[in-house]
């Protein structure tokens, strides 16, 4: 294909960034019942199965904090975020810019655009573990924070330009990519782990709870590592991925769909990735701790290699891509809104470079828990300012779109609910010492009781345009 060709089919790619899809681009169940299984039986699940081994979460804690907490994440995507996604049919960044303005707007499409570089980021660091295995490569640990080898730089920047250059061609591709890869990543998982339980003791189905509680998840964690609970998993489970449904990004996915309740394609996503590969990627991990005399070095590539071969590698490469195809497709949708005549392709290329250039840091990987909490909690109360203004303000007898409907370039009542929550969520933390993982909750109530109450106050004395 040439190059002319190439640009031209790339220029070609319309995303509907600022109006609705039209019906004849409405997708059915199958696009995202194969998008949410290929983004979430993915590269984060051969790193988060691991760390909850390595927090030394029990295994009852576990099964169930994860049944729980992955039924809350679903019922999230399907009764917060696609009613709003099929009656409006925006992205989140345009739904945003017509409640708080212009401006506000911008500044939290760059601070989303960089909180998903880094989660996409983090995936292109898995996959290069495993495109790093023929070459010996050596790998990073848990203690490691810079670069460790020209090796490690070199694939990382492959696996980026490969990730990037998928992401370029728009949704469809990004969907369809997905469709191909996921229906076999989570056999691969699957079968890694049955393969490798005899080694740990498993002889029959009968050993095998024995075997989980006291070799796998047996609620000690490693040397240097915090201990997880019940709690720990059941929140993080639910709000791992709370940028996404509580606050609204996949509006911007969901806005595709034929039927609101296609939300609950996501249980694909919940229960084959972040329940049965979780569970898979942590008894490959708690092994690779057994035959290494439980070394600090923090692969997921060559932990999959040694379970499944080749096809546990070339599974790590694919599940990396999986989850950083649909993330530097938003970020690149986020950017692209605060320069709208810039064509997404050519932004998606550069959120595509920042992203690759953030995965050559290794920390990204090791700090995975803790920054995927992080970027939900940050984008947490706009969320909660979208649910408010499509559910709330219009029964209470204000208005919704705030600057659309008044003609406004700046909704302070979005500003405040926005900023002061997270300063609260900090002054929470550091005063009353509540983790991270658990903050996102109050924070939501914290976010709908100040975007209501200056609501009021602004509104009060306001008149919508053209009366």
């Amino acid at each position: 294909m040439s190059e002319k060709r190439i640009i031209k089919q790339l220029n070609e790619v319309v995303e509907f960034e600022r109006t609705p899809v039209p019906k004849e681009k409405w997708k059915g169940w199958g696009s995202f019942i194969g998008m949410y299984a290929g983004e979430h039986t993915a590269g984060t699940e051969f790193v988060i199965g691991p760390l909850f081994v390595a927090h030394g979460v029990a295994a009852f804690d576990l099964v169930l904090g994860l049944l729980i907490g992955n039924l809350l994440a679903v019922l999230s995507w399907v009764f917060l975020c696609a009613p709003i996604a099929a009656k409006k049919r925006l992205t989140l960044y345009y739904m945003l810019e017509r409640i708080a303005g212009k401006r506000l707007t911008q500044v939290y499409n760059l601070v989303n655009a960089l909180m998903f570089c880094f989660l996409a980021g983090a995936m292109i660091a898995v996959s290069a573990t495993a495109v790093g295995i023929p070459f010996n490569m050596s790998m990073p640990s848990l203690h490691h924070w810079l670069p460790n080898s020209i090796g490690w730089i070199i694939a990382v920047l492959l696996v980026g330009a490969v990730t990037t250059t998928v992401a370029m061609f728009g949704y469809s591709q990004v969907s369809k990519f997905a469709n191909i890869a996921a229906p076999w990543m989570i056999w691969v998982f699957i079968a890694a782990a049955i393969a490798v339980l005899p080694e740990l003791g498993v002889k029959s189905i009968s050993d095998f709870w024995g075997v989980a509680k006291t070799k796998i998840w047996t609620g000690v964690p490693l040397e240097g590592q915090s201990k997880f609970t019940f709690w720990h998993v059941m929140f993080f489970a639910w709000f791992c991925n709370m940028a996404m449904h509580i606050g609204m990004s996949d509006l911007s996915i969901l806005r595709y769909a034929k039927k609101w309740y296609y939300g609950a394609s996501a249980a694909t996503g919940m229960y084959l990735g972040h329940y049965i590969a979780w569970i898979a990627s942590g008894i490959l991990y708690s092994l690779f701790l057994m035959e290494t005399s439980y070394s600090t070095e923090f692969a997921p590539g060559p932990v999959a290699f040694r379970a499944a071969g080749i096809a546990g590698a070339i599974c790590v490469i694919i599940a990396g891509w999986t989850t950083a195809n649909p993330t530097i497709y938003r970020a690149g949708l986020a950017l692209q809104s605060i320069r709208p005549k810039w064509k997404t392709w050519k932004v998606t290329m550069v959120i595509g470079m920042i992203t690759t250039f953030v995965a050559l840091f290794p920390a990204l990987v090791m700090k995975l828990l803790e920054f995927v909490a992080i970027y939900g909690l940050v984008l947490m109360p706009m969320g909660a300012v979208i649910f408010l203004d499509f559910y709330i303000l219009p029964k209470i007898g204000l208005k919704s779109e705030f600057t659309e409907t008044f003609g406004k370039s700046f909704n302070l009542a979005a500003m405040i609910a926005w900023l002061l929550t997270l300063a609260l969520c900090l002054f929470i933390n550091l005063y009353f010492g509540l983790e991270v993982f658990f903050l996102g909750l109050p924070g939501w109530f914290i976010a709908a009781i100040l975007y209501i109450l200056f609501s009021k106050l602004i509104q009060r004395n306001l008149q919508p345009t053209g009366v």
